[in-house]
């Protein structure tokens, strides 16, 4: 699945790392994912969520917030203000490079961030929130009480966050004592979703139902069952994405209409980077584009990485549908194939093939499905020439 980086200022000018993951096939809009406390854009429910959100059409930016990861500035004199800032920044970087969010995502604290922050993001027209606190100040309780004094004492120390040492500031933590939960979420104005697991250990399910009473219509709320806090079941954080994204399919733009066309592949522009291209062909969507280096996104294979890609697939099945034929052992088959161009020679393109082939076979057998490959249909075709029709025209939609 294509992934980008993204890079952008936030308002004390400290650069900030994220990480796009591009959407599969035509785009439905972008969503803006703000990570757990502590917990960073390389999260492993971060970037589950937001990559099954790209599988179906939902591009979405996650990024370290200042202090953390890749990110630049002192976690130490970050402050939860600073984070719903670093949100607002982010989202006007999006706008700016032409994918403005019109889904806001977070996942605990993250998600009370993307609560404070969503009044600030104009572009988002819906909200959704994972296992996120009522009051800010919840976090305190990760702290153990000497940790807290300690703070209160020293204005800053290294403490235990949830088993992670961190450095925290007294200002971060008299940052969040300042914040109105009930009056900012009931100002948000905008659908929200909850979701939450009944058996969160982190933050207890009383939080949902106290975001839910503040809220206002439309909101709904889905209980996670027995996930935990941070999502580390791979199924539990598949299950959030298939959710939002299925809850969120009325509040994004409608995918281009499109006409039904008679044809075995199609190629449409999605309208990012130069060369990015939606294809559709035997009922699947993806990705094609050209390299960074010459103009492109890097975000698929490019139009020769598939014309390889048809001789791979077609030579690995006529291999085995040979093999299935005789009924020989044959368990695995795998064609590795490259193409380079010797303008020296005529034809100029040169296709090149490494096959392997796994199960308890004969030298001879070997030898025949190997040689079998010169009789693979796409093979034929690119050794026998096309012929071309006129290319026809359509009227602009």
């Amino acid at each position: 699945m294509p992934t980008r980086s993204f890079e952008f200022l936030n308002p004390n000018g400290h650069r900030l790392s994220g990480r796009l993951e591009m959407p599969e096939g035509i785009q439905r809009g972008w969503a803006l994912f703000a990570h757990c406390f502590t917990c960073g854009k390389n999260n492993l429910a971060a970037v589950r969520i937001a990559r099954a959100l790209a599988s179906v059409g939902i591009g979405v930016l996650r990024f370290d917030f200042t202090g953390l990861g890749d990110s630049e500035g002192s976690f130490a004199e970050a402050s939860f203000s600073l984070n719903v800032q670093d949100l607002v920044s982010a989202a006007n970087a999006m706008e700016a490079a032409g994918m403005p969010p019109r889904l806001l995502i977070g996942h605990s604290l993250g998600g009370s961030a993307i609560l404070a922050a969503a009044g600030r993001i104009p572009s988002a027209h819906a909200v959704a929130t994972i296992a996120a606190p009522f009051d800010v100040a919840q976090v305190l309780h990760l702290l153990d009480p000497a940790a807290l004094a300690r703070l209160q004492t020293e204005g800053q120390a290294l403490v235990q966050v949830v088993g992670r040492p961190m450095a925290v500031g007294k200002a971060f933590m008299d940052d969040l004592r300042t914040h109105d939960p009930g009056a900012r979420i009931a100002a948000l104005r905008r659908p929200l979703l909850l979701l939450h697991a009944p058996q969160d250990r982190t933050v207890d399910i009383e939080n949902a139902t106290r975001i839910f009473l503040a809220a206002r219509h439309p909101k709904s709320f889905v209980s996670l069952d027995d996930a935990d806090h941070l999502l580390s079941k791979r199924e539990d954080a598949e299950q959030v994405a298939h959710l939002i994204a299925t809850w969120a399919a009325r509040y994004l733009p409608e995918p281009p209409a499109g006409h039904p066309v008679a044809a075995d592949a199609e190629a449409e522009e999605t309208g990012l980077g130069k060369f990015q291209l939606a294809l559709r062909s035997g009922g699947s969507r993806w990705l094609a584009d050209e390299p960074e280096t010459v103009g492109g996104l890097g975000s698929g294979p490019t139009p020769y990485n598939l014309l390889s890609s048809a001789l791979a697939a077609c030579t690995t099945m006529t291999l085995r549908h040979h093999a299935d034929s005789k009924g020989w052992p044959v368990t695995r088959i795998r064609t590795a194939v490259n193409h380079r161009k010797d303008k020296a020679t005529s034809p100029p393109d040169v296709f090149s093939r490494r096959v392997s082939i796994d199960g308890a076979i004969t030298e001879a057998q070997r030898t025949q499905l190997l040689e079998m490959a010169q009789r693979c249909p796409v093979h034929r075709t690119l050794e026998g020439g096309a012929r071309f029709e006129p290319v026809e025209g359509e009227s602009p939609a």
